[in-house]
C-alpha cells in the first residue's frame, strides 16, 4: 500500500499528535531518518525490539511480536497519513519528506529534557547580560575586552548550530538526494 498524500500535503495537528501517542511510531520515524535508503519490515522491526527490550539482538517473541504490529497497524497508519512510504509487496520503508512536520514535534526537546528554544533563549540572554557587563567593566568581567565575550558566545550559538544541524545530517542528506532524482519519487506514486 503506498501513501495517498503528495509530498507537499500538510498534516493535520490532530493527525501528528495522533502518530507521537505511539512510541513504536515514533521509534520508527527516528530509525527511518538516519536511514538515506529503505529499510526492510524485518530490519525495522529488529530495530525496534532491540530498542524496547534494551537487549542485542531482543528475543526473537518480541521481535515477531514488533514485525506484525508494525505491518499491520502502524506502518499502514504512517503510510496512510504520509510519513512513510510503505510498500507491502517488496516489505520496505522509507521516509517522505511530510515526515518533517512531524518531526519538529519530536525534536522540540533536546535528550536533555529542554527545548531547543529555552537554550537559545537563555544563552541569549546570558551573552547580552555578559557583553553589557564587559562593556560597563563590572568586576570579574572588567579585564575581558567585550570583542572576545561577543566572540565566544557567537561561536557557541555557531557550535549550537552545527550540532543541530549534524543531529538531523541525515535527514537534511535524504532531502537533497530526493531534489535531485524527483523522478525516483514520481514512480513510487504511480
Amino acid at each position: 500500500m503506498l501513501g495517498t498524500h503528495q509530498q507537499t500535503s500538510r498534516i493535520d495537528p490532530q493527525e501528528i499528535h495522533d502518530i507521537l501517542r505511539n512510541s513504536r511510531r515514533r521509534n520508527v520515524i527516528k530509525h527511518l531518518e538516519s536511514q538515506l535508503t529503505p529499510v526492510s519490515v524485518r530490519e525495522l522491526s529488529e530495530r525496534i525490539a532491540e530498542i524496547e527490550t534494551s537487549e542485542s539482538p531482543a528475543p526473537r517473541n518480541v521481535r515477531e511480536s514488533v514485525y506484525n504490529s508494525l505491518h499491520q497497524t502502524h506502518l499502514p497508519k504512517l503510510d496512510a497519513v504520509g510519513v512513510i512510504r510503505y510498500d507491502e509487496d517488496r516489505k520496505t520503508v522509507e521516509l517522505r519528506e511530510p515526515a518533517r512536520q512531524v518531526d519538529v514535534y519530536m525534536e522540540v526537546v533536546t535528550r536533555y529534557g529542554f527545548t531547543w528554544a529555552g537554550y537559545y533563549r537563555t544563552l541569549g540572554v546570558l551573552a547580552l547580560v555578559t557583553i553589557v557587563a564587559t562593556t560597563v567593566e563590572v568586576s570579574p568581567l572588567s579585564p575581558v575586552p567585550t570583542v572576545l565575550c561577543a566572540s565566544a558566545f557567537l561561536l557557541v550559538f555557531a557550535a549550537s548550530t552545527a550540532y543541530q544541524l549534524w543531529t538531523h545530517r541525515w535527514f537534511y542528506l535524504r532531502s537533497l538526494v530526493a531534489n535531485v532524482s524527483p523522478a525516483s519519487d514520481d514512480l513510487g506514486n504511480e
